[in-house]
């Protein structure tokens, strides 16, 4: 065993992120469609507008997710790797 935290800081915060039913629903979502909007989100999860965009808001900072405007629409998509892995592994198992 390596007593090195530091090394896994990163990972820690990435799983941290994660870590929220509703964070995970929507990473799970964009990563199965590819991509997606607010709108459509509001109207798959049943939730506030304002909280679905906190909790893109923390995946967007984390790196987790991107944001692509067309317009006055916002088009979110997963740009960390890692997401298809870590998935896969939590419901492919």
């Amino acid at each position: 065993m390596n007593k090195d935290f530091e090394k896994y800081r990163d990972t820690a915060e990435f799983l941290k992120v994660l870590a929220h039913p509703v964070r995970l629903c929507i990473v799970k979502g964009l990563y199965e469609s590819g991509s997606c909007n607010v709108s459509h989100m509001q109207s798959c999860l049943e939730i506030p507008q304002s909280t679905i965009s906190q909790h893109l808001q923390k995946l967007k900072a984390a790196g987790m997710v991107s944001s692509k405007r067309n317009g006055l629409e916002v088009t979110y998509s997963i740009s960390d790797d890692r997401i298809g892995t870590v998935l896969d592994a939590i419901f492919n198992s």
